[in-house]
């Protein structure tokens, strides 16, 4: 984070329901070989989370656009769902804070939510845009970006039938927040590689071996500072992907340099172009 973002501070508690939900993962393990990555485009992974919002407020058209033009890797999108069923993009599952809209997005129309001004409050010369649809995101993303898809509530086979229409089974991953997604996305696209944030329970390798023997998630998720050297080591070399998040306050090189020292080949940043310009200069990308 080269500028400081007014955004949500992230968090992992949310996240952990999905880690802990040990009745869905034995039931699918060993069913199928983990599904393989995207190919990728560097040897280190940079994720634009929400966009490249540095310059236009989070997941719009436009901070995609950025994060395209940035060069990154991959870029982090929310998916949700209308009240008429129609796919779209929004962090928050209220329209408050990033609209001038009020309630949740799951109890408006999409011809009303579409007519809402996203904007960023701290930045009014970055304009209004529109709420975009997951449709636009792929179509402006496609062969440009790959899609790093936080699936916060949706049909996995509504974003699936999606996804194949717009020909981009091999350019993105999903992931989970809840136990009915992992079992929807294995049942609608097993082939398709899923992200999970690691359980309180895993703090060493002795417990990220078993995590990882007994679940078989595909990619690490969570905070760059929950693993330690060895369990990098550990996780890459049973050919697991570690992909942590370092975005929040007092992002930047320091940190970046700490995640690197621990042996993690992958960030999402709230930064991508610091990020890269820094990463060059370090001789890593």
């Amino acid at each position: 984070m080269a500028g400081q973002i007014i955004s949500t501070p992230v968090t992992y508690s949310s996240y952990r329901l999905l880690a802990i939900a040990a009745c869905i993962f034995p039931i699918l393990a060993g069913a199928q070989p983990p599904a393989p990555m995207p190919a990728p485009r560097h040897a280190f992974i940079v994720v634009s989370h929400r966009g490249d919002h540095t310059r236009a407020p989070e997941n719009t058209l436009q901070a995609y656009a950025n994060a395209i033009k940035a060069g990154a890797d991959y870029v982090e999108i929310d998916l949700r769902t209308t009240a008429d069923s129609q796919l779209v993009i929004m962090h928050d599952a209220t329209v408050d804070r990033m609209t001038d809209g009020k309630g949740q997005v799951k109890d408006w129309r999409y011809d009303s939510l579409r007519l809402l001004k996203v904007r960023d409050r701290a930045h009014p010369e970055w304009g209004e845009h529109s709420i975009p649809t997951f449709r636009e995101v792929l179509q402006l993303c496609k062969d440009k970006i790959y899609i790093y898809l936080d699936f916060k509530n949706a049909d996995p086979a509504a974003a699936w039938q999606e996804i194949v229409r717009q020909g981009m089974e091999k350019q993105f991953v999903v992931y989970i927040n809840a136990p009915v997604q992992f079992t929807g996305w294995r049942k609608v696209a097993p082939a398709v590689p899923l992200m999970v944030s690691l359980p309180r329970t895993v703090r060493d390798t002795a417990t990220l071996r078993e995590f990882l023997d007994r679940y078989h998630p595909e990619i690490l998720d969570g905070g760059y500072e929950e693993y330690t050297p060895e369990m990098v080591g550990l996780a890459t070399g049973m050919g697991f992907v570690v992909l942590p998040d370092i975005q929040g306050a007092g992002e930047g090189p320091a940190k970046w340099e700490l995640a690197i020292q621990k042996g993690i080949r992958g960030l999402q940043t709230d930064h991508p172009g610091d990020m890269i310009a820094w990463l060059k200069e370090k001789g890593i990308r």
